[in-house]
């Protein structure tokens, strides 16, 4: 059985905390999690397709899905989220997965061509080694039928940089001077050079461990040596997360759409999708 030995451990540290819970439904999240349910339902076949959630965390898409009439199998490299997924289930008493399980998603335990999707939603950016990715992605190519669809999550070079930004505040209250730090901008500097994140433990930089971070050139031409060549690249924050108030703003229907509409405007357009920081590949077998 082939496993990923390129996760950093602070991955394991960060999901094990139980930390990712409730993070698709506040601030930033909420436009990544309203944005991404609209491009699945625009590729994904009719329920009751099979999908595999490869890399699903504890579970919100794989629920979603599931209340939609999908039968869908949870996968997650660590325990912690898989029990998470047992609470989540509360939620949704009128549906279940069809399983969910603890897996690398370098080896899922499912037959070749017993997919109509497979959301490969993690494990790119996890997975810091160029080989091991592609393992991945080729393990999503042999799960898949043929047409299936594969949604690949991924985050880009500039997504670290652009957030301290944002929040970079060294005179009020609570300070916040990341920006000044030395050992920071010689981590952004590695990200913006090769998209290697090296942040051991999240000792230099708190919120993500080491990872791989993808332009949208780099993201196709991974899906591509993995056997996909039909791959469409959606920036699916936009310029949206730049605005203040995002819990307020999406309460409301008329503010909503109106935030959202800014994503799709620039929804695929290569010379700003960088801004994002969140890309989200569309990609079919052929």
């Amino acid at each position: 059985m082939k496993k990923s030995k390129s996760v950093d451990n602070s991955a394991l540290t960060y999901y094990e905390s139980g930390f990712e819970k409730n993070r698709l439904r506040s601030n930033i999240g909420i436009i990544e999690f309203e944005r991404t349910k609209e491009i699945l339902l625009e590729n994904l076949p009719n329920p009751p397709a099979v999908i595999y959630d490869i890399g699903g965390a504890y579970g919100e898409y794989s629920y979603w899905l599931a209340s939609l009439g999908y039968e869908v199998h949870l996968f997650d490299l660590f325990p912690k989220n898989i029990e998470m997924s047992n609470e989540l289930g509360k939620e949704y008493p009128e549906c279940s997965l069809k399983s969910a399980e603890v897996c690398d998603a370098l080896s899922v335990p499912r037959k070749d061509k017993s997919a109509d999707a497979v959301l490969l939603m993690g494990p790119l950016y996890h997975i810091t080694d160029y080989s091991e990715r592609i393992l991945a992605i080729k393990e999503s190519t042999r799960l898949l039928k043929d047409n299936g669809i594969l949604f690949s999550a991924a985050l880009t070079p500039f997504s670290v940089l652009l957030h301290n930004i944002t929040v970079y505040n060294p005179l009020g209250e609570n300070p916040d001077k990341t920006l000044e730090k030395p050992e920071f901008i010689k981590m952004v500097e590695r990200e913006l050079h090769d998209g290697h994140h090296i942040n051991p433990d999240n000792t230099i930089y708190s919120g993500l461990g080491s990872a791989y971070l993808h332009t949208a050139k780099a993201l196709r031409k991974e899906l591509c040596e993995g056997g996909f060549s039909d791959t469409v690249v959606h920036g699916i924050m936009g310029g949206a997360w730049l605005a203040n108030y995002i819990d307020e703003l999406m309460k409301n229907d008329v503010s909503r759409n109106a935030l959202m509409n800014t994503v799709r405007l620039l929804d695929t357009c290569e010379e700003i999708i960088g801004l994002s920081g969140h890309l989200l590949a569309v990609s079919k077998k052929s």
